[in-house]
């Protein structure tokens, strides 16, 4: 073809050289087989079964991060058997997303019988070609991990315990005033607030990206979540796991890093995730639950925890109001027997805590005998009146699911689950209505979980109940009642007034009977000790009132183990031990040992005040902080002691001996702090006295230098003059003078 000065467009492209442009933009195919995979461990099948097979196989490698289709699955077949070989070739598309799959796959249990094996196509023959000649490998240098529970071994047996102020974090040891101490500080350690795990073990804290665990002496980070604008997070009891929680629903990004500690797009638009702790692997994602029938105009609390925990971290469940309990397994975290326990109405439950004999005994390996078998997990839940049906509250074994006990109740508005820590009473607080439901009662509904048939205790209340607390470890619980008017709807400025009482169980009537009331007074909270016996009646969230009380249930116990003859009357050994306040109090805790409270005042609720105090049990003020901007105290938990029962028995019966060796620590200690008393102050005289002098020298230089005599001043100096007072008593006569 001719252009129109006669060249042709042929020769124009002879003559340019395109090769650049060729070069840059060339596709180069992929010829070899970098991105195939071999999985082993798959299912032998027949062909009816293939198409359920890939499916799953599909979803198991999009939920751990690695996106396959059908399509890129080819499964060898044996065709005189008509069944698969037990093995797939996988195409991921790329040498990066397989060597990213097999990583992320290798070791996966597929279901119980099958865990998926994965190897690199082009491994296969590298393989076979390998050199099986034995080269010892470089030994490493050993390097030891810092024990995560090591401040367990302080000599001092000091707690630790947590403060949050502004922007700085720290860690302080607590003990004697002289071994209080910072033991770590850190600025920006957090963005929201911080946690301590239930045994002690890590330290959590909140930031944007995620969680933190931190640990060992020197407070190194753990292990990491990420879950972006994480707001609430709860352990696990034995501390295998953990559960975090955001109000933005899990996004997932194009360029999020894909693997087993990450989201995958099957998790968008859930809010709470499940983590184990040691691998820092996410197991599963929830959605937050919705209520049934709930008006989206009307903004309902969430309840936290939303997933609770059986007591040995076998178990983790969540209700769906209204509809079932849905218990799944751990570690799998698969739907327990692939059903839900349906229960028409379903409103709350609580897993049973396993005491410390539960413990003892689940640690030790089952008898052989017939029929011998360890506890089994009990949970309890609650229904409402549904139509002619009365409310119920419902015990069952689990995994089981063997209903224990059923209780019809009456007249309903709310019921809350207690269970005391041992295990051994379960409390429901059942919230009643007058048949015109013009007025409100309360009844205590206390089962006897350890007895045969699980007899069910009434005590019936004319007030309502403000706050219940069981003693731990104990048979008594107390509470906050009232009939103050003003309980509804407080305004600012009104103190409601409160009565609490004392209950015990009473063995010779097997029923809970009262041992005292404490009328008019104001106190909100009840705070038991973790060893029980001492009690903190404290008023919390008030503008007007923030009086402490310090109370001992059992007063008269020294009493009869000094062997006095004690005739003892019921409740009598209920004595008040001391009185205080700590203006603007928000939180109460007792430390693990028992014999100390801290009280807080968070800048979170006001900012007036803030800071934080120390008590000991019989309400004496140990430790006092104003500290502007200060958030948050908590004390660090403590494991299960080590030591069998035989060897606390030990210990309590020679507990004299050790008495004496604390002693004389604390009266070398005393001595120490004399000396060095006697000490500053002699330094602080010798200090004084060299001021003196060199005053005089510089008087007496000045007075040369202007002419004048010093006579004057020396003889002052002579008829210096000190008196001296001694008083010496002669004699001493007392008389008795009788009127």
């Amino acid at each position: 073809m001719a252009s129109l000065n006669g060249t042709s467009h042929n020769s124009i492209d002879d003559e340019l050289d395109f090769s650049d442009i060729e070069a840059k933009y060339r596709v180069d195919f992929d010829d070899g087989f970098d991105s195939i995979i071999v999985v082993d461990g798959v299912p032998v099948i027949d062909r009816s079964k293939l198409d359920k097979l890939l499916a799953k196989i599909s979803k198991e490698f999009s939920r751990k991060g690695a996106v396959i289709k059908q399509d890129d699955i080819f499964v060898p077949w044996d065709d005189n058997a008509g069944k698969s070989k037990g093995f797939i070739f996988v195409d991921l598309g790329n040498p990066d997303a397989a060597a990213f799959a097999a990583g992320a796959m290798n070791g996966h249990p597929f279901d119980a019988k099958h865990t998926f094996r994965i190897n690199r196509f082009t491994d296969v023959e590298r393989y076979v070609s390998i050199d099986e000649t034995y080269v010892e490998p470089a030994v490493e240098e050993y390097r030891p991990k810092e024990h995560l529970r090591a401040w367990l071994a302080d000599s001092q047996g000091r707690d630790q315990y947590v403060t949050y102020r502004g922007d700085d974090v720290e860690i302080h040891w607590h003990g004697k005033p002289s071994q209080c101490e910072v033991a770590y500080a850190k600025k920006n350690w957090t963005e929201l607030y911080a946690s301590w795990s239930p045994l002690g073990t890590y330290f959590a804290t909140l930031f944007r990206q995620g969680v933190r665990l931190w640990g060992g002496p020197s407070w190194e980070p753990q292990h990491r979540f990420a879950h972006p604008l994480v707001k609430l997070i709860d352990f696990s009891p034995c501390e295998n796991y953990i559960v975090t929680w955001s109000h933005d629903p899990i996004s997932v990004p194009a360029n999020l890093p894909q693997g087993p500690e990450f989201f995958s797009p099957e998790d968008e638009g859930n809010n709470i995730a499940v983590w184990e702790i040691k691998s820092g692997h996410l197991l599963r994602t929830f959605p937050t639950t919705a209520y049934e029938n709930e008006d989206p105009a009307m903004k309902k609390q969430m309840q936290w925890p939303a997933l609770k925990w059986s007591s040995d971290d076998k178990f983790v469940a969540r209700v769906t109001p209204g509809q079932h309990i849905s218990v799944y397994e751990l570690p799998t975290m698969g739907l327990h027997d692939k059903k839900s326990l349906k229960i028409e109405g379903v409103v709350d439950f609580e897993w049973c805590p396993h005491g410390e004999k539960d413990k003892e005994d689940a640690e030790k390996p089952v008898k052989a005998e017939k029929g011998a078998k360890k506890r089994e997990n009990m949970l309890a839940y609650w229904t409402p009146e549904v139509a002619n049906q009365p409310a119920r509250v419902t015990l069952i074994n689990f995994p089981s699911r063997t209903v224990l006990r059923q209780k019809n109740l009456f007249n309903v508005t709310e019921c809350k689950l207690h269970w005391q820590n041992q295990g051994d009473f379960l409390c429901v607080k059942v919230d009643r209505h007058t048949k015109t439901k013009k007025s409100i009662f309360c009844n205590l509904e206390i089962f006897r979980v350890r007895e045969k048939d699980y007899p069910v205790e009434v005590v019936e209340l004319k007030d309502t109940v403000t706050d219940f607390s069981w003693e731990p470890k104990g048979e008594r619980f107390a509470i906050v009642s009232s009939n103050d008017p003003n309980l509804g709807n407080p305004g600012p400025g009104i103190t409601i007034k409160t009565d609490i009482s004392f209950y015990q169980l009473d063995r010779t009537k097997n029923d809970f009977k009262l041992l005292r009331t404490l009328t008019s007074r104001t106190s909100n909270t009840i705070r038991w000790s973790p060893r029980g016996r001492h009690v903190v009646l404290a008023t919390v969230g008030s503008s007007t009132k923030s009086e402490l009380e310090f109370w001992d249930l059992d007063f008269n116990t020294e009493e009869r183990r000094e062997g006095q003859n004690v005739k003892e009357e019921w409740g009598s050994g209920i004595q008040q031990l001391g009185s205080a306040d700590h203006y603007g109090v928000t939180d109460v805790e007792w430390d693990p040992s028992g014999r100390y409270l801290a009280t807080s005042a968070s800048a979170w609720r006001h900012t007036l005040e803030n800071g934080y105090a120390i008590w000991d049990f019989r309400g004496q003020e140990l430790e006092k902080q104003i500290l502007d901007r200060f958030k948050q105290f908590i004390w660090r938990p403590r494991p299960r002691s080590l030591l069998t029962k035989e060897q606390q028995r030990l210990i309590r019966k020679n507990l004299r001996e050790y008495s004496r060796a604390f002693d004389e620590e604390d009266a070398a200690e005393e001595s120490n702090v004399s000396a060095e008393l006697i000490a500053h102050r002699k330094r602080l005289l010798d200090e004084w006295n060299a001021w003196r002098a060199r005053c005089k020298r510089d008087i007496a230089e000045e007075k040369r230098s202007r002419g004048q005599k010093l006579n004057g001043e020396h003889h002052e100096e002579e008829k210096e003059e000190i008196e001296e007072w001694i008083d010496e008593v002669i004699e001493q006569i007392e008389e008795e003078v009788v009127e």
